[in-house]
């Protein structure tokens, strides 16, 4: 790639074991921080800090994973519509307590707290 100084390759090797069941997977990361092992271990885990309680997030609220949209835009534009969703009850105004699974059920019913979170009521 023109203009990218790329330094560094890794492959890190992950095991996970779940009861009498392992799994072994491989993922590959190029970089442009310097060949240092534990350097590209911290920038990667990092990386994966902040990625995981996102989907872990979508996932509960939002059943991301049982999603069966796969043709052309719609699974994008669905993932857009949750994002801009969850970010709704991130910045909720009504200050209502629970998850984000509670408050999604709470908009389901009533349209005084969908109003108030769209800034319309």
């Amino acid at each position: 790639m023109k203009g990218v100084d790329l330094k560094s390759f890794a492959v890190i090797e992950s095991t996970r074991q779940v009861k009498d069941l392992q799994a072994t997977e491989y993922r590959c990361h190029i970089s442009s921080l310097p060949a240092d092992a534990q350097c590209l271990a911290q920038a990667i885990r990092a990386h994966w800090s902040v990625e995981n309680p996102l989907h872990g997030c979508m996932d509960v609220a939002f059943a991301d994973d049982q999603m069966r949209a796969r043709t052309q835009y719609a699974a994008h534009s669905l993932a857009v519509l949750k994002q801009l969703v969850l970010n709704l009850f991130r910045l909720d105004p009504t200050g209502k307590k629970g998850g984000i699974k509670t408050r999604r059920l709470i908009a389901s019913t009533s349209d005084t707290y969908r109003a108030a979170l769209l800034g319309l009521g």
